[in-house]
């Protein structure tokens, strides 16, 4: 079985997560030259382009701390870095496994150039319906979001070939 298979090139996969970095630092480079921090531009009537400085995590969490947690995230993020690269390198061969991996690991350096440059990770995707606004996010956060849904099935189908 060729989705189950151990080993396989690094180098694919680590392209993949090159690019989710590359898309994310260009996409937040234009949001940061065309927008003023808060600036909002309404797209369609559940969709906003926005600028938000986040220096927390997912959904702003510790963004009101006092600025230890932007190393923290750092480090968490250096730590996740080798041992996504790690876990490629053993289970390269794996497709959906790599392809859930390679998406984490561009999304969680994507914010973490952002903190190393800016301090803050730059936001700009705003969803929001009947007056509810999901929090905004970013092309990383988005990649890690579909790797980690990745992650899930690929790990309900291992259980299921196991029966």
């Amino acid at each position: 079985m060729a989705g189950a298979r151990k080993g396989g090139s690094l180098l694919p996969w680590l392209g993949i997560a090159l690019v989710v970095i590359l898309l994310d630092q260009f996409t937040k480079t234009l949001i940061l030259g065309y927008f003023q921090l808060g600036d909002s531009r309404t797209v369609t009537s559940f969709f906003n382009v926005v600028r938000v400085h986040n220096t927390g995590a997912a959904f702003s969490f510790l963004a009101g701390a006092s600025g230890w947690q932007r190393w923290f995230f750092v480090g968490l993020g250096a730590v996740a870095t080798v041992f996504i690269v790690w876990m490629l390198k053993q289970h390269g061969g794996q497709r959906l496994f790599g392809w859930a991996l390679s998406l984490i690991l561009g999304g969680a350096i994507g914010n973490v150039v952002d903190r190393l440059l800016h301090g803050y990770v730059v936001d700009f995707i705003q969803v929001h319906a009947g007056g509810w606004y999901f929090p905004s996010f970013n092309v990383a956060d988005s990649a890690i979001t579909v790797g980690a849904a990745c992650l899930i099935l690929d790990e309900i189908l291992r259980v299921r070939r196991g029966r």
